[in-house]
């Protein structure tokens, strides 16, 4: 547990490299011939459960401070010859279960607890069997642990596309299948997630076609070659420090951020400025001024979903009430943070109110309370610039998941405030 209370805040942070940039590069280094270099990696529990299971499926990894140097595959998967375990990561579950099919061995994949019981793994196994590949939830309730077998055949395919991360298997997947594949995707969504995936195939030449995000043509056989990469700083990230400072009043500059880059929740600095945000944007840096604020109104975040908990703490410290919508996909996240920011919110006095899709939140002061993170490391961090904006101390428990995506965000935050305790 720890105690978080109104302190000062560091006047410039550098955000950490991408979650989602250092998976997606760990596994097309794993399915490259000869070796690739990445740099500024991720180091987090995502990451090190990622390199073990491009570990299991053949690749080898070597770590030299902040560099992966890794020998891949060539696009060979035989399979794993021990269980993979993805950890706390929905990614690594449903990146590694499509790559996984391209092997003739059996692949048993498995996760903690969450991964067991909130991560969806149908529409992926609905894919796989429709490829010609075997896929089973091995306890038939459409969770993890999954059983896969291929080899997956080119075909066609249908799918739900709500939670970005099964289509993005697929696509990658299908990119090293001997022939053309055709997804047809019912009810897309988070589409800037599938337009990362498409950046890291259009980066390696790979033929993609797509059309409204509903179907897409995979022309296969991909054959990538060794590559180097920096990992970029990490949008998601960049957001709890920023409303940190908007609450509270402060000024800060974030570093270790690039426009340029295809990260979707890059759109919640627009949205910021549209409601009342003063943010210069430099060529690698934001700085939030004085005299900043949140106005309210309706927000749509399905294309910045990772900012919903972040964003209702805002909320309460508005100067309208806000609503948020689109995020229906969030119930199966980590927790269902939908209705775990609003149980903690309530805590700290909020008005607040659930919706199928989302929540409604009025302005109202916040005060000191207990409160816990449900494991979650986007609910932990939005609790902890809540305890910031609040009026006395809060305890905050399961802050070790923070660790999945900014392991130094505290720190980070409170540098000034830790220095003089």
């Amino acid at each position: 547990m720890v105690c978080i209370e109104r302190a000062p805040l560091s006047p410039q942070i550098s955000i950490p490299p991408s979650k989602s940039h250092t998976l997606r590069a760990i596994l097309f280094a794993a399915l490259a011939k000869g070796s690739s270099l990445i740099h500024g990696y991720l180091q987090s529990p995502d990451a090190e459960s990622m390199i073990r299971a491009v570990q299991s499926l053949g690749a080898r990894v070597e770590k030299e401070g902040e560099r992966l140097k890794i020998w891949g595959t060539g696009g060979e998967i035989l399979g794993a010859e021990d269980v993979i375990d993805a950890g706390n990561s929905g990614l690594v579950l449903r990146l590694i279960g499509g790559v996984a099919a391209l092997g003739e061995r059996y692949t048993v994949i498995t996760g903690d607890h969450s991964i067991r019981s909130r991560r969806q793994i149908m529409p992926l196994i609905e894919g796989l069997t429709q490829l010609k590949a075997f896929a089973v939830s091995s306890r038939l309730d459409g969770y993890a642990p999954l059983i896969v077998k291929g080899k997956m055949e080119p075909g066609h395919a249908v799918l739900s596309g709500e939670d970005s991360q099964p289509v993005s298997a697929l696509l990658i997947a299908c990119a090293f299948l001997k022939g053309k594949t055709t997804l047809e995707v019912h009810h897309p969504g988070e589409r800037p997630w599938i337009d990362l995936t498409l950046h890291w195939l259009r980066r390696f030449g790979i033929g993609v076609l797509h059309r409204d995000y509903t179907h897409y043509e995979i022309l296969g056989n991909a054959e990538i070659e060794g590559f180097e990469e920096r990992i970029p700083g990490d949008w998601s990230s960049a957001a709890f420090p920023l409303v940190a400072a908007l609450i509270t009043g402060s000024e800060m500059t974030i570093e270790n951020v690039d426009l340029t880059d295809c990260q979707g929740d890059k759109k919640l600095i627009f949205l910021l400025q549209e409601r009342g945000a003063k943010i210069d944007i430099g060529e690698n840096s934001l700085s939030l001024k004085k005299g900043s604020v949140w106005r309210g109104g309706e927000v749509d975040l399905n294309d910045c979903i990772d900012a919903l908990p972040i964003l209702s703490v805002l909320a309460c410290f508005g100067t309208d009430e806000t609503q948020i919508k689109g995020c229906a996909i969030c119930r199966h996240k980590e927790s269902n943070r939908i209705e775990a920011i609003r149980i903690e919110l309530e805590k700290m006095g909020a008005r607040i109110e659930e919706l199928p899709d989302g929540l409604r939140i009025l302005p109202s002061p916040l005060v000191g309370a207990s409160l816990t993170s449900h494991q979650d490391h986007r609910i932990a961090m939005a609790l902890c610039v809540a305890a910031l904006g609040a009026k006395g101390k809060s305890e905050i428990q399961g802050l070790e998941a923070i660790c999945k995506t900014y392991p130094t965000f505290i720190q980070d935050l409170l540098r000034p405030y830790c220095a003089n305790v």
